[in-house]
């Protein structure tokens, strides 16, 4: 008898074969694909990988780019794209592991992705219809052993069914809007411009666009406020005042005044409550508060992390510690690690280890912990992510914070002012939790009732109030939970999506023209598309069939029939859509191209253009006679920063680059920005490589020493302004 078991990645692969293991498992290679050979109890056992999706959905019986598409079939990835052309030899090796195995195990993640993975493999590869089924949330060696000993007989039906159904309605509802956008704007405008939509992002842009509008729409309402600085600074009771004329008033009253009475000290203590555990969502707004990291990015890092076995399975809606799990076990693995020893010890010292659990669970999943496991190589961004969640897995089990807050109200000639303050006395799951518990500590002096404090300076204070604050990449996918729109595993690629297709910018996430166009004319003209409710019942009918209250053939027939509905108001609405938003775009690309006001002629403005050998900025008024003109990277995205150079008052620009942090550069290469200091000018300096004087040259981001001989001799040094010294960089393009 020969097993196969199949996991969803190469990593994983070897984690459980090195579990499972009588001996060393053998490693063989078949074109540059690795799988095992192990005996496990005296079985043999072979252990062969995916990589993530080997078949993908495809219209079936395709009858030119049209819609509505409702005819689908499974098909091979590197059939459907170039860029999946790597999984073919994938599947090769396991059709030659299927035919010389006759049991079989799928040890894919236990979610509807895994599962649906999985089964695939098993049908497709190895014409099976059922197979064992591993389950576990970590990649250690013990848990893996357990769930191989314990693997359910049969295959996880109702999980691969949803995910199935979830994949079939997401193609066919993405496919079918998809097309239709596009095609309006080219049956209305012969142009071409390629435009997506789908079952969540529409409603997601929706969501941006609305906060956008009302941003846009938001008037400042002046007001203002008295402060008094001195041994406590305050505030006048009132707060806000929205006459001028009776703040003033007040003002002109107690503006000289250099002290004041203290008429009461109202002191309030509470205890804190430790965080609760990490799931998915909580994990990438921490991650974002604290680090910056966007969510796309925080999960692709914690799934990392998990593969080596460092972390539980990161795709969890859990905010909630089982009472199986082992923590004792966990913390006792986890103090071998120096930094964290002495913080463990002192739980460990308590008589019982009690999470903070949340409210929110996952049948599948506990909340993202670390496994004990010591980590080897971390990047930076790895090691951050990693000491985020022991450290918040630590505070979850610690000791409330005691924090005291102090009221103390004044008199400054008959008007009441408050000071407040706020400390904390007993750190608790502070202490724990690290620099990452970031809490505001105001201070009040010790100070008496009926006593008198000094005033230095009462301010009046004029203000404006605010407008609704921008989503960010991380609050718009805590707001899509909220919602119930898309899943824990999908709302970061979902806005990643609308990056892509110039629908919103910025980190704080603006829609462009594009964006809110789309949405103000599909709502005039189509709104289903844009439905947040038809969205939630689609999730909640996914969900019933996880749990058996519903049919993948009812799910698909309903949304079909939903989906043909709209395509069909669509189409009697193609052409003014697509004339609206062809406008769009275009208005959209106008303003992204825009860099600033020209400055040699003053009148015309900057654009980035396209010319016979790349793109360059120039002057509008080229034809009028201004030959402003700049190179600029071409292997980096320019972007305006709407900013001038405090030097030379030439625009700004960011410059974007694959791997870097984003520069904001002046165009001006003889700004003084990028001057070079006397003492290197007349420095005379040769080329290690082929003796050559180096001369100076100008960039867009300085100056740099280079060899004349390039392109042979590509050597180049940077210029340090401070002290002169020299390293080697890349070559600017």
């Amino acid at each position: 008898m020969v097993e196969l078991i199949v996991s969803e990645k190469p990593s994983q692969a070897q984690k459980i074969a090195e579990a499972l293991a009588d001996a060393k498992p053998k490693k063989i290679v078949e074109n540059k694909v690795s799988y095992y050979e192990l005996t496990h109890n005296g079985k043999k056992i072979l252990v062969g990988c995916a990589v993530g999706h080997l078949f993908n959905l495809r219209e079936k019986n395709k009858k030119g780019w049209t819609y509505p598409v409702f005819d689908t079939e499974w098909a091979p990835s590197y059939e459907l794209n170039k860029s999946s052309d790597f999984t073919k030899k994938y599947i090769e090796v396991l059709s030659t592991l299927a035919k010389s195995s006759n049991e079989f195990v799928v040890a894919c993640d236990y979610d509807l992705e895994g599962s649906l993975i999985g089964y695939n493999v098993l049908r497709f590869i190895a014409n099976k219809k059922d197979g064992k089924r591993m389950k576990f949330s970590t990649l250690t060696k013990e848990e893996l052993q357990e769930s191989y000993e314990n693997a359910a007989k049969h295959l996880d039906f109702p999980l691969i069914e949803s995910g199935e159904a979830r994949h079939l309605i997401d193609w066919i509802t993405g496919i079918n809007l998809s097309r239709a956008l596009t095609l309006s704007i080219k049956n209305a405008t012969k142009s071409f411009k390629i435009l997506s939509s789908g079952r969540v992002q529409g409603p997601a842009l929706k969501v941006l666009a609305q906060r956008e509008l009302e941003i846009q729409k938001f008037k400042p309402k002046p007001y203002w406020e008295l402060e008094a600085l001195g041994d406590i600074n305050s505030l006048h009771k009132n707060g806000k005042f929205w006459e001028e004329k009776e703040v003033k008033k007040i003002y002109e009253k107690i503006k000289d005044e250099k002290s004041a009475i203290i008429k009461q000290i109202a002191k309030k203590t509470q205890l804190q409550s430790p965080p609760n555990p990490f799931d998915l969502t909580s994990l990438q707004l921490e991650a974002y508060r604290i680090f910056k990291i966007n969510p796309k990015d925080s999960l692709a890092i914690a799934q990392s992390l998990y593969t080596k076995a460092y972390i539980s399975y990161p795709r969890t809606s859990s905010n909630q510690f089982p009472a199986n799990i082992n923590l004792k076990s966990i913390l006792q693995k986890l103090e071998k690690q120096k930094k964290y020893s002495k913080l463990i010890q002192e739980l460990l010292s308590k008589n019982r280890l009690k999470p903070n659990n949340g409210k929110k669970t996952d049948p599948a999943h506990p909340p993202i912990s670390p496994t004990g496991v010591e980590p080897k190589k971390l990047s930076d961004k790895e090691n951050k992510i990693y000491d985020l969640i022991v450290r918040r897995t630590l505070a979850t089990l610690a000791e409330p914070a005691k924090r005291e807050s102090i009221s103390v109200e004044l008199d400054i000639k008959k008007e009441p002012f408050i000071a407040t303050g706020i400390r904390t006395i007993e750190p608790g799951w502070h202490k724990f939790y690290g620099r990452y518990a970031t809490f505001e500590e105001k201070i009040i002096p010790d100070i008496k009732g009926g006593g008198i404090v000094k005033i230095k300076k009462i301010t009046l204070l004029s203000k404006e109030t605010q407008p609704p604050k921008r989503y960010t990449p991380a609050s718009i996918i805590k707001d899509l939970e909220q919602k119930n729109l898309g899943t824990k595993a999908t709302r970061a690629s979902i806005i990643d999506a609308l990056y892509q297709r110039n629908y919103v910018t910025g980190q704080s996430i603006q829609v462009t023209n594009l964006g809110l166009k789309t949405v103000q004319t599909l709502e005039k003209y189509c709104p289903e598309i844009l439905d947040e409710e038809m969205t939630r019942k689609l999730e909640q009918d996914m969900e019933n069939i996880r749990e058996k209250k519903e049919t993948k053939e009812n799910v698909l027939e309903k949304a079909e029939k939903h989906l043909a509905k709209i395509l069909k108001h669509f189409k009697e609405n193609e052409l003014k859509i697509g004339k609206a938003l062809s406008e769009a775009n275009i208005e959209t690309l106008e303003q992204e191209s825009r860099i600033g006001q020209c400055p040699e002629c003053k009148t015309g403005m900057l654009h980035i253009k396209r010319g016979k050998f790349g793109l360059f900025i120039a002057c509008d008024r080229y034809e009028e006679g201004c030959k402003a003109t700049f190179s600029i990277p071409s292997n980096a995205l320019i972007k305006t920063t709407e900013k001038i150079c405090k030097e030379c008052s030439y625009p700004e620009i960011l410059v974007i680059r694959r791997g870097k942090r984003p520069q904001s550069v002046c165009l001006n290469l003889d700004c003084k920005t990028k001057a070079v200091p006397k003492n290197l000018l007349e420095e005379k300096r040769k080329c290690p490589k082929c003796g050559s004087q180096l001369v100076i040259r100008k960039s867009l981001y300085g100056s740099f020493f280079s060899c004349p001989g390039y392109p042979k001799c590509r050597h180049i040094e940077s210029i340090q302004k401070n002290n002169g010294n020299k390293k080697n960089i890349e070559i600017p393009k």
